[in-house]
Formats: C-alpha cells, sequence, structure tokens
C-alpha cells in the first residue's frame, strides 16, 4: 500500500481542516443519519437541489457525485490517559495487554474522524446502509501509551462497482514529535454504496476489482468451498456487539440487539467486521512483528450468537487467515498479515 498525498479527482491538494478535538460518534451518527434520508429523498425527487448530490442537471438526472475537497486533521490527540481503555480492548480482543497500541485499536481511536467525512453534507453517499467490504492497513512501528498523536482522514478513490459505488475512507495516524516523517499507521477502509451510478472508464473493458469477486464467491450455495483445517474457533456470544461497540464508540443498532438488527433486515444482531478483523489479527500473534501490513475482505456477516471457524495459515510472505461458518462453509471473511 502506497501512501499517497491526499488529493481531489482532479489532482488538487485536498485543503486541510483542523478540528479542535476528535468527535464522538453518537452525534456522527446522529447527522449521517439526516443526511442519508435528505440524499434518498433527493433520490426520489431528482428535480430537487439535495446536500450531497447538488442540484440536477437539466436533464433531470442527478449532478455527478463528487468527493469532499477536504482533509480532517486533529493535532495533539493524547493517549497518556487510554492505558485502562487500551487493556479492556485488549483483553476482548485476545491481544496480549501491554501499553502497545494494536493496529486495530489505532483504527478505532481514528475511525471517529473518518466517521465526520461521510456525514459531511458534501458528502455524496448515505452513511446508513453503506456495505464495509474491506481494509487495508499498515503500521509502521510501535505507538504506545504517552505518545501525542496528530490523525487525519479523508475520502477518495470515488469508483464504479457492478452493484452500486466504492469509496475508500483514509485515515493516517502521525506522531505529534515528528509529523513531518510520515504516518506511522495508515488505513484505507473501501465501502459500497449500492445503488448509486458512476460509468465505467471503457464499459468494453470495465476494471476487474477483488471485492466483487468476493462478492460473487459469498452468493455461491453454501458447502461449494473447502475450507482448510482449523486452527482456533469462537464462539461469539449475543452480547459481543454490545461488548465491542463499547470500547469503539460504534453502537449502530444491527449490532447490539436481535430487536434492533431485525430493524434493518438481520435475523439476528450480527459482529463488528472490525472485531473479527481484530480477532483474527491478535490470533497471528507475537509472529506479525513491530510493523506489518493487514489486510481483510469481508463476505458475509457473523449472526450472534454464533460459533466462527478460523484458520491462520503461514506462507512466504507472512499469514494468511480466513473465517468461516463451519456448519455452512460460507466465508465470513478472510485476509493477510504481511510483516514489514
Amino acid at each position: 500500500m502506497t501512501a499517497a498525498a491526499p488529493a481531489t479527482s482532479a489532482g488538487e491538494p485536498l485543503r486541510v481542516e483542523t478540528l479542535p478535538t476528535l468527535p464522538g460518534l453518537g452525534s456522527l451518527y446522529a447527522r449521517g443519519a439526516a443526511a442519508s434520508g435528505r440524499i434518498a429523498a433527493g433520490r426520489a425527487m431528482p428535480g430537487l437541489p439535495v446536500i450531497g448530490q447538488g442540484r440536477s442537471e437539466g436533464d433531470g438526472e442527478p449532478a455527478p457525485l463528487t468527493l469532499p475537497d477536504v482533509a480532517y486533521r486533529v493535532t495533539r490527540v493524547p493517549t497518556a490517559e487510554l492505558a485502562h481503555h487500551l487493556h479492556d480492548y485488549q483483553r476482548l480482543l485476545h491481544e496480549p495487554v501491554t501499553d502497545v497500541l494494536p493496529a486495530g485499536y489505532l483504527h478505532v481511536l481514528a475511525f471517529p474522524l473518518a466517521t465526520a467525512v461521510m456525514v459531511r453534507g458534501d458528502f455524496p453517499l448515505p452513511l446508513l446502509g453503506m456495505v464495509h467490504l474491506a481494509n487495508d492497513v499498515e503500521l509502521r512501528g510501535p505507538v504506545v501509551v504517552g505518545d501525542v498523536l496528530e490523525v487525519r482522514a479523508w475520502a477518495q478513490n470515488l469508483r464504479p462497482h457492478k452493484r452500486g459505488v466504492q469509496v475508500d475512507l483514509v485515515a493516517e495516524v502521525r506522531r505529534q514529535a515528528d509529523p513531518d516523517v510520515g504516518p506511522v499507521w495508515r488505513g484505507v477502509s473501501t465501502y459500497l454504496a449500492k445503488g448509486f451510478h458512476l460509468p465505467w472508464s471503457d464499459e468494453a473493458d470495465a476494471p476487474r476489482d477483488e471485492a466483487a469477486d468476493a462478492d460473487a464467491e459469498d452468493r455461491a450455495p453454501a458447502g461449494t468451498w473447502t475450507p482448510p483445517l482449523p486452527t482456533g474457533r469462537w464462539a461469539l456470544g449475543p452480547g459481543t456487539g454490545r461488548a465491542y461497540g463499547a470500547v469503539s464508540g460504534d453502537r449502530n443498532p444491527i449490532h447490539l440487539s436481535a430487536l434492533s438488527a431485525k430493524a434493518f433486515g438481520f435475523p439476528r444482531a450480527i459482529a463488528h467486521g472490525m472485531y473479527t478483523a481484530a480477532r483474527a489479527l491478535a490470533d497471528v500473534g507475537h509472529a506479525r512483528g513491530d510493523a506489518y501490513r493487514w489486510t481483510v475482505e469481508f463476505a458475509s456477516p457473523v449472526l450472534l450468537p454464533g460459533t466462527v471457524d478460523v484458520a491462520v495459515t503461514p506462507d512466504d510472505d507472512g499469514f494468511g487467515y480466513v473465517g468461516w461458518n463451519g456448519g455452512r462453509r460460507r466465508q465470513h471473511f478472510r485476509g493477510t498479515v504481511t510483516p514489514l
């Protein structure tokens, strides 16, 4: 993963807007719900101006989708008071309890700033209903309790997908003591907004993307994929989503209870994708080292309560991992951990 400088689709540098503190996810979700409603209303009545999509073109079609030309930044983020919270996270995710912040915890720290980008009035896609497809993370050295950090986030790479539109939300963490050295942690989260449209650059040669292929594999009949020999099995109780929500701040209703999940079309609560990815990262253990690249692609949700079979397999570059429903042989997630 290369760390390109944030830029607009036209190649111009993004303007940087500094916020006083990292925002809270609760208020962001409320704003996201309101913005999602406005975007949905504008799609139903395309002649109206809609925040996030602009005015319609003369033929009644919605204006082209464009991403905000801004990167958010929060400086002087302290970590000295995070030890108790960090240790709660480590116990929940089965990480060693130390003062070193794992890559998954740094995602938790930076995620609210990325969410703040997604609830801006000029962000063209609805926060509610977006599907989390994948993450690509690099940790380039240890971050420890007591480090003072700078966090940045922006949106980039709006592109077509066979089921809608994909977008990347990028977050970076720098040490405040040496911000010009570059990020010590960088995460790219890829989301899909179904039902939106962007033209392929060449309809005859539409780009093939791995996330779309993963979609196709997930829709294959249960039992057509042969899983490897499991190296572990997770028994996830009904409160798993509430427990991760408490340490991450992500209290999306689909994760909290069967009743609230059913309102969004799920038969039961589902585990957070980043909980399962970070739990797999913990299963890799100390062999990943202090610097590593960590990727994950999400396939089908993990219903709670539930049991997940997991296999962590060494390879030439590091480790591969996969999690599945043992009874149905349906993949939930897969990824890699590569020491740097």
